[in-house]
């Protein structure tokens, strides 16, 4: 019928051979089918097609697997539960004038009192050891608060002081040669208050709260500073807080510095496959007790953040001057926690990407290749030459040519 036999041809040369069986049946479910290679044509521009799909693809899921390496950082807010009673305060500034005529002390809301300068270390030193030293900066530097903000990423924390042991102050530098050697003092160390609000504050001699002996002399009175730290928690020297290597200076005898500050518990941990670790209570449901606050792990440290407002002035003669230090405890536990998802989520991924990328780009190439044809048909004459189908012959010159 088909002619294929008067000419001595055979039908089954022209397609795969019928093999019959279980595999020939399973076939017909085949969603891929097959082209031969013998009826495909290879371009140079699908080769420059196919690198540049590749290339994006490799991009992309390098991508892909850099941000899952990453991981991503999630904030939770939540009440602080249990009773927790100490607070830690860690300082150590620099203020112009002699250790003898400075006193600092502690107050909180339940009204205790506590006598800082008695725990606190006391050393002479020159200002200008820590004024030419470099860093220190006025507060709310752009500078500053660009490496503060490092300071609260997980990676960053858990690096600087996961699991590692505790710090200690800086020794204060030789006082060395020179009339001016001594003149200003060191406020360095730490002491435990109550964990409500309250206040610090360093105050000249004989001003202040009433006490026994000499007034200072107005002359003396310099209250400018340098804050080289102050923390609340544990003890980690190398997180740099808000009021950090900030100075303030005035040459007002009567004025007040006023320092006011939010302070926020604070959980930093890495669990990725856990939730959230629940706030720092002791094992035991019943049991109320909070863990220590310097408990710290590789993948969990437990600390404090604040945020500093300063309104600062000068004063008249009956207000008291100095450098007061007012922060209030909020009732709000900051759970900070870096997470990655899952080795499987990263394969998903990649192979949507790459899938995607391959797919839409062949489309593509295919609708360029559809446009290069119309362009070119058009360009040709648009739909004269219709070859043998009728007999006639397409010439250059737009004539049709007559049948045989």
């Amino acid at each position: 019928m088909n002619g294929f036999a008067d000419r001595g041809l055979d039908e089954g040369a022209f397609g795969e051979k019928d093999s019959g069986g279980f595999r020939q049946n399973i076939r017909t479910f085949d969603a891929f089918p097959k082209t031969k290679p013998t009826y495909t044509r290879r371009t140079s521009t699908g080769g420059y097609t196919t690198l540049l799909l590749v290339t994006l693809s490799l991009f992309l899921s390098i991508s892909e697997f850099l941000r899952w390496y990453r991981g991503h950082e999630t904030h939770l807010f939540s009440v602080e539960k249990g009773v927790s009673h100490q607070l830690q305060i860690n300082l150590d500034i620099i203020v112009p004038m002699l250790c003898h005529d400075l006193h600092v002390n502690v107050q909180d809301a339940s009204g205790d009192r506590i006598l800082a300068g008695d725990l606190l270390t006391k050393d002479p030193t020159n200002w200008s050891q820590w004024a030419d030293a470099g860093g220190a900066h006025r507060l709310a530097d752009q500078r500053h608060v660009k490496e503060e903000e490092e300071d609260t990423h997980v990676g960053h924390v858990l690096g600087e002081v996961g699991g590692r042991k505790r710090k200690k102050f800086k020794r204060t530098p030789g006082l060395g040669w020179g009339s001016g050697a001594g003149r200003s003092c060191r406020i360095f160390g730490s002491l435990e208050g109550n964990k409500v609000q309250g206040d610090f504050h360093i105050t000249a001699r004989g001003h202040g709260y009433m006490e026994m002996g000499d007034h200072l002399d107005h002359d003396a009175f310099n209250f400018s500073h340098i804050i080289n730290e102050l923390s609340f928690g544990p003890l980690y020297p190398s997180l740099l807080n808000p009021l950090d290597r900030t100075s303030a200076t005035t040459d007002d005898h009567f004025y007040k510095f006023q320092y006011y500050l939010s302070v926020v518990p604070t959980i930093y941990t890495r669990s990725p496959s856990s939730p959230p670790p629940p706030p720092p209570m002791a094992h035991k449901p019943h049991d109320m007790t909070p863990l220590p606050p310097d408990y710290s792990t590789r993948n969990t440290i437990i600390t404090n953040q604040y945020a500093a407002t300063s309104q600062s002035h000068p004063v008249n003669e009956r207000t008291i001057p100095g450098i007061f230090f007012k922060f209030d405890i909020e009732p709000i536990l900051l759970t900070v926690r870096e997470e990655r998802m899952s080795f499987l989520w990263l394969v998903v991924r990649v192979v949507n990407v790459v899938s995607g990328v391959l797919v839409g780009g062949g489309w593509c190439y295919q609708l360029a290749g559809w446009g290069k044809e119309v362009l070119r048909g058009r360009a040709r004459g648009g739909g004269r030459g219709d070859g043998m189908l009728n007999g006639r012959v397409f010439h250059g010159d737009g004539e049709d040519g007559e049948e045989d």
